[in-house]
């Protein structure tokens, strides 16, 4: 079970290219990620904002009948990635040695505004467990944290939710506007 290396990521862009998709540089790491439900909207949400790979806990959850009738078969368009969680901190490190800069979306009292945040062409984006978010041990590895702005009481949006606005706002700044200025 070794972690992918620049191989893969250039089969990744290969297939994008052929499939006339963008060579989006953002890899979703949902390895934290229990609910079949979250995993499936994630996967979906990924595929269709180009994103290069979704990273799960475990293959197995494309099997099951609510991740499938989320995720609407992007899981044949999207690649998938196993990373057990606990392998998640020598993938995070491996992707820093690539260049990437790892972002985890998470309320701490450094984490940045979503808002004013400008995203690396080449991101990491670490979503935490529904419960318990991202664990102490990771949040040492992130380079950043990023919050999502928020008006009402409760206190954080769904996984899947937190992960989809994220995954929108890099696809705006890095694919729509580069397409802008072309």
């Amino acid at each position: 079970n070794s972690t992918p290396s620049l191989d893969l990521e250039m089969v990744f862009q290969d297939r994008a290219a052929k499939l006339g998709k963008s060579n989006s540089k953002l890899i979703v790491v949902a390895s934290l990620i229990d609910k079949p439900t979250n995993l499936g909207g994630l996967c979906r949400t990924s595929e269709i904002f180009g994103a290069s790979a979704l990273v799960v806990g475990s293959l197995h959850y494309i099997q099951d009948k609510q991740f499938q009738h989320l995720s609407v078969s992007a899981e044949q368009w999207l690649p998938l990635v196993e990373v057990k969680p606990s392998q998640l901190v020598d993938y995070l490190q491996q992707k820093k040695t690539e260049g990437y800069t790892i972002i985890g979306v998470e309320q701490t009292a450094k984490s940045f505004d979503l808002t004013e945040y400008c995203f690396p062409e080449k991101s990491l984006l670490l979503l935490g467990n529904e419960h318990e978010g991202i664990p102490a041990n990771l949040i040492h590895h992130l380079d950043v944290c990023v919050e999502i702005p928020q008006q009402g009481i409760i206190r954080s949006l769904n996984v899947h939710v937190s992960g989809a606005l994220l995954i929108w706002e890099y696809t705006r700044q890095q694919v729509i506007k580069q397409k802008q200025q072309k």
